[in-house]
């Protein structure tokens, strides 16, 4: 019998044998994808196909994000400038609208551009970046949506020690850490997600870099590895939820009490604002990842997403402004203050800037 391609041989007694030793054979082994780290991008879940609708979804992003911007630059703004609003109440309402600023500018500006150029890429870094900012922003204002409810609780409860336990020292210490832990959670869940080799590509079915699409590409014994984080981080929200639910027992319970209809509507203006956010915030969060598997479709997340992530910054200022009227004296002092100070600085200017002839 002849070698078939020179890969067998016949042996003394008449038998086929290799022509090389049988442990200079290569073993076939299971073939896995690369590591996240090796992964040079990833591909985010478009909102059309056609270019029409790419270029519509791109107008309504531009005007929510612009939207956004607005309303929450001008309570950024307006609490800055106004000598009048600088209490602790005000002071977390800056902070969180600083916050909503960064969660929207974490997302929205990238689903535009990928509209706009036709895309779907984002790169590795960018991914994990886009994880990492909008795990710690959006915690951060869970965490600070809870300490306002603690300075609710505090205002129209126990009035007389608002200004003992709610000094500007503490208003600093309760919004860093805030700040702090978010930070922490999204350092954690941010390397432990990033950490784990991908098994089904790179296509993410979202239209930002969202920790519960991205391990959809995992096999699932990777879910282990985030179990005790989920079970921590489940913990800590619950926790938070309970203080703000019992926060405002004893807030309605309290005003509830107070005499006067013109008291309890004061009351109720400074507190129900921060429920609305409440509210919206985490019922949108819930049945973003607790809602059965059974409705869920890639477009049903996709409406999720938007409406928990890119909603509540836009609509959080016109929440908070609407019951508010410190905040709307403030903000309409601010835009008639605004061109007056310029015409002044003109003037100013343009006086400073003539000459003056040298007298000889």
């Amino acid at each position: 019998m002849r070698p078939f391609f020179g890969f067998t041989q016949r042996d003394v007694s008449g038998n086929l044998s290799l022509p090389f030793p049988p442990w200079t054979v290569p073993r076939v082994q299971r073939t896995h994808m690369p590591n996240s780290s090796s992964m040079t991008v990833f591909l985010l879940l478009e909102f059309a196909d056609t270019r029409d609708l790419q270029l519509l979804h791109f107008w309504l992003f531009l005007g929510i994000y612009l939207a956004a911007l607005l309303g929450n630059g001008l309570i950024i703004t307006t609490v800055a400038c106004d000598h009048r609003l600088h209490t602790p109440m005000y002071f977390f309402h800056l902070n969180l609208a600083l916050l909503n600023l960064c969660t929207i500018s974490t997302t929205v500006p990238k689903s535009m551009a990928n509209s706009l150029w036709d895309t779907r890429a984002i790169s590795h870094p960018g991914c994990a970046a886009q994880v990492f900012l909008f795990v710690f922003l959006i915690s951060a204002e869970y965490f600070l949506l809870t300490v306002m409810a603690y300075d609710r609780y505090i205002a129209i409860c126990k009035p007389l020690h608002y200004g003992t336990l709610l000094g500007s020292r503490a208003c600093v210490h309760m919004a860093a850490a805030a700040c702090g832990s978010g930070f922490l959670t999204a350092v954690l869940h941010t390397a432990n997600t990033f950490s784990l080799p991908l098994y089904q590509g790179n296509a993410v079915d979202q239209f930002f870099c969202e920790i519960p699409q991205i391990f959809k590409l995992f096999c699932s014994a990777a879910y282990l590895r985030e179990f005790g984080l989920l079970v921590v981080s489940v913990c800590l929200v619950f926790g938070c939820f309970v203080f703000i639910v019992l926060s405002y027992v004893q807030i309605f319970r309290a005003v509830l009490m107070i005499p006067s209809e013109q008291g309890r509507h004061k009351a109720f203006s400074t507190c129900l604002p921060h429920l609305a956010v409440v509210s919206l915030f985490i019922s949108t969060a819930i049945f973003a990842y607790l809602k059965p598997p059974s409705i869920s479709s890639p477009s049903l997340d996709l409406l999720v997403a938007v409406l928990y992530s890119v909603v509540p910054p836009a609509v959080s200022p016109l929440i908070y402004t609407r019951r508010n009227q410190a905040l709307r004296d403030g903000i309409r002092k601010l835009i008639t203050w605004a061109p007056f100070m310029h015409r002044e600085t003109s003037h100013l200017s343009t006086n400073d800037c003539q000459v003056i002839p040298h007298q000889s």
